[in-house]
This record gives structure tokens, C-alpha cells and sequence, in this order.
């Protein structure tokens, strides 16, 4: 072997060495729980910043340079060139994860798999349909500064026929998964929304095979810890609150909500 042959290789070990080196950055929101679930489930170790949208924190230049569209959740790591790497999206984010370190195919198939492309095609399903429904039926449910009934309609109706696609193919399933015989990153990326269906206007009991699948997913011990990263995950105690808490708690959210539209219009 050459000199710079046994160069190479010793750097290519001290990268693998220093990996992962994952830094995540996040709060409590559907879509940020749904890449602890993914770190948990598999079992890899990774660093913490909370960030306070209510504060506008991501917006400030160091985050930015992180993620340019000032979003949570954003995640760095060194990657196998020694290089940082930054990323952001959620469902980007789980891609990522899964290909550069599950490699016992814990929450994910092989690609090439038929199992690899159905996984594909739910958490689409839900990056494209159910996120950004629901996100937009609590926005004119709970947090409009004036109801339009036409927005809160047409959000809560659109979410819970996404819900409806989604209890169809479970009571066809015979693992109680979105795909083949595990969980996956499919499921983790659905399962914080579903959670929070009551918030959306949306009751889950109207979709048993649904319902059943989110508590089967809550009763796994990396969902059961990714979900309360960074903070405690109270939804769940949030759906047992009096109706004068829940509006407190609703407007306490719309104010900083409404703050963070105000300052996005000036820009």
C-alpha cells in the first residue's frame, strides 16, 4: 500500500469514527417529534438545541445558515466526506437518516424494494397531504383572528379524508403498519399529526383501525421517548383539559402565531 493509499484510509476511519455527529434542532410540533422518534428508533446518540419559534429563533442569521427557510426541524452531521452537513425538511431529514445509518433496516427496506417505495409513497402522502391540511384547518380553527367558515371547513373536511385514506389501508394491513411487517419512517412521520387530530377539529374515533394503530405506535419505547424531545409532549393531556383552558392555551398560541405572521409580512 502506498503512502497516500494508507493516508486516505486513515482518514476515512477517523471520518466513520467521528459519525454520526448529529446535532438536532427543534421544538415541540408534529414535525419535529417525528425526527427524535426517527433518532430513537434507531438508537442513534445525537445532540439537542431547542428552538423558540414563540421567540422567532429561527429566523436569526446562525440558524439560517442551517436551514435558509427558517423552519424546524433542522439537523447536522458530519458526513462521510469529514465535511458538515446540514438539512432540513422533515421527511429529508428521515431519508437521510435511514440510508446513512440504518443499515440493519430497522424503520426502512432495502431500495430497490417494493417495501422501499410504498414507504415512499406514504410519507409523501403525508409531506404533500395530511401535514400541510391539518396544519392549515388548526391555523383557521384555532388560530385566525376572525372565523371563515369556508377555511375551517374546507381544512378539518380535506384532513379527515386523508384520515379516512389512511384507517382504509390499515384495516388492510396485516402488521397494523403502513407498510410491510414493521414500522417505519412512514409511520413515524404520521403518527405526531394523528396524535393531535382533536386539536385539528378531527375526532379519531370516527377511524378505528387509525385509532389503533396511533396507540400501537405510542406504545414503543422510541416513540415514547422521541416524543417528548425537547419538551414534554402534552397534547394528549391538552385533549383532557376544561374548555376555558383549552382557550387559554388557544390563545396564547394564536398571539405569537399571529406575531410571527406580522413579521414575516414585513420582510
Amino acid at each position: 500500500m502506498t503512502s497516500h493509499s494508507r493516508i486516505t484510509q486513515l482518514s476515512n476511519q477517523l471520518t466513520m469514527a467521528s459519525r454520526p455527529d448529529i446535532h438536532l434542532y427543534t421544538t415541540q410540533t408534529p414535525n419535529g417529534i417525528k425526527i427524535s422518534i426517527t433518532l430513537e428508533e434507531l438508537g442513534l446518540p445525537y445532540k439537542v438545541t431547542k428552538i423558540d419559534i414563540s421567540k422567532n429563533t429561527q429566523k436569526e442569521p446562525w440558524f439560517l445558515a442551517i436551514n435558509p427557510n427558517g423552519r424546524i426541524p433542522a439537523l447536522t452531521d458530519t458526513f462521510s466526506d469529514g465535511k458538515s452537513i446540514s438539512l432540513f425538511e422533515s421527511g429529508s431529514i428521515q431519508q437521510y437518516l435511514v440510508e446513512q445509518y440504518d443499515t440493519d433496516f430497522k424503520i426502512s427496506y432495502p431500495k430497490g424494494t417494493r417495501e422501499y417505495y410504498d414507504t415512499n409513497s406514504w410519507l409523501f402522502f403525508l409531506n404533500a397531504g395530511v401535514g400541510p391540511m391539518q396544519g392549515q384547518a388548526n391555523h383557521f380553527n384555532r388560530y385566525a383572528p376572525e372565523r371563515i367558515e369556508y377555511g375551517v371547513n374546507r381544512y378539518i373536511n380535506e384532513t379527515r379524508r386523508l384520515y379516512g385514506v389512511l384507517n382504509t389501508h390499515l384495516e388492510k394491513s396485516t402488521s397494523g403498519y403502513l407498510v410491510g411487517d414493521k414500522c417505519t419512517i412512514a409511520d413515524i412521520a404520521h403518527w405526531g399529526w394523528v396524535a393531535a387530530a382533536f386539536w385539528s377539529g378531527v375526532d379519531i374515533n370516527e377511524f378505528p383501525a387509525l385509532k389503533a394503530w396511533e396507540e400501537k405506535m405510542m406504545a414503543r419505547p422510541g416513540v415514547e421517548k422521541g416524543r417528548h424531545v425537547p419538551d414534554r409532549h402534552t397534547i394528549k393531556d391538552l385533549a383532557k383539559k376544561s374548555p376555558e383552558e383549552l382557550k387559554k392555551h388557544e390563545e396564547d398560541s394564536k398571539a405569537w402565531i399571529l406575531k410571527g405572521m406580522a413579521a414575516d409580512a414585513k420582510k
